[in-house]
């Protein structure tokens, strides 16, 4: 068994789902359930034995230390954070909270519940922690990508308070041994992908017939992949990374912002034409947000040279797979699209004047 942290976000129900589709080991998923939690990315999982739902915050010591005794899981993977930037530039406090705190909090439980182990137990334990290439800071237009020997240099909350994380992680190894993991990755894309960040939010907007708002001159550059090769990255190197390293997950996929509208506009002119004209007439360039880091780009090599894993998908295999679930799953964008969802987003755009 292993313990989940944030299983009912994006990327953790996506990997909960590979995991035990995978695996068919069972999994705890704790989550908080905040407004990007949603149990029904889960529904398949409904009656399934082998996923114990557990509601709970990853600042909540005592309830970490329970699960840990009671389950005694032989990996965390941890999953839990405030993650999108431009919420993280309009309230910083929680990002502080869930990333640093959280953190700090869930590594010093595993601590507790390590060091006691008998073996084999305590040597095949892991604490694996998913981070973010956002970290690093942002990249020239010509320059190499990220590799794992970059600097960190973080532009905003969300990278700051992911890269205090990524520290805490690396001293707990270094300071107490314990046994560490960390993966830092590309912009992730897929099912269930809460339509705040860029392509759902594409994706939604153009089928209700409202604006596309593109930042700036569209020209931020990121590499894209596919969430189910982010969850297969994950258990390679849950199974195999050595202690302590990390390693860099990427698609190898870099794309500025514009060409990703234009290419979701173009798949559902195909997939869903709308009498009124082409998706790519709603295209409105708005206000940079700030301190918006230019270029994102990912070295995986090294997971490639270590563990032989590659991306199955290319960017154009994954996003018309996107494209297709959101149209073939209405409902699920419906339920998700909450009053504090929508109030959100008038927040965020309200002050965003159309460039």
């Amino acid at each position: 068994m292993i313990l989940v942290t944030g299983g009912a976000g994006f990327i953790g129900a996506n990997f909960v789902l590979d995991w035990i589709a995978s695996t068919g080991e069972p999994v705890i998923n704790l989550d908080v359930l905040t407004y990007a939690g949603n149990l029904e990315s889960l529904a398949s999982l409904a009656g399934d034995s082998r996923h114990l739902f557990v509601k709970g915050d990853i600042c909540d010591r005592a309830l970490i230390d329970r699960l840990l005794a009671e389950h005694r899981p032989h990996a965390i993977v941890h999953f839990a954070a405030e993650s999108h930037v431009d919420r993280s530039i309009h309230g910083p406090a929680a990002f502080v909270k869930t990333n640093v705190e959280g953190t700090f909090t869930l590594l010093e439980a595993a601590r507790q519940h390590w060091v006691p182990l008998p073996e084999p137990e305590r040597s095949a334990f892991r604490f694996h922690h998913v981070s973010t290439d956002e970290v690093y800071g942002s990249l020239p237009p010509t320059a190499a990508p990220f590799t794992e020997e970059h600097l960190y240099e973080p532009n905003s909350p969300y990278s700051a308070s992911k890269a205090a994380s990524d520290h805490l992680v690396r001293a707990w190894h270094h300071t107490y041994g314990l046994p560490v993991l960390t993966t830092n990755c590309s912009n992730n894309y897929g099912p269930f992908h809460f339509p705040e960040k860029l392509i759902p939010l594409m994706i939604v907007n153009a089928l209700a017939g409202k604006p596309l708002p593109v930042y700036g001159d569209g020209m931020q550059v990121r590499d894209w992949l596919y969430v189910k090769d982010h969850c297969s990255a994950i258990r390679e190197v849950l199974a195999r990374g050595k202690v302590g390293e990390t390693y860099n997950v990427g698609g190898w996929n870099e794309k500025p912002n514009i060409e990703i509208v234009r290419t979701i506009c173009a798949l559902l002119d195909e997939m869903r034409p709308d009498p009124a004209g082409s998706y790519s007439r709603l295209i409105a360039y708005v206000k940079d947000r700030p301190g918006h880091d230019r270029r994102y780009a990912i070295d995986a090599r090294k997971l490639e040279r270590e563990l032989q894993w590659k991306p199955a998908e290319t960017f154009e295999t994954g996003i018309r797979k996107t494209v297709r679930w959101y149209l073939d799953n209405a409902e699920w964008v419906a339920r998700v699209q909450s009053g504090a969802y929508r109030d959100w987003v008038a927040t965020n755009y309200s002050d965003r004047a159309v460039a």
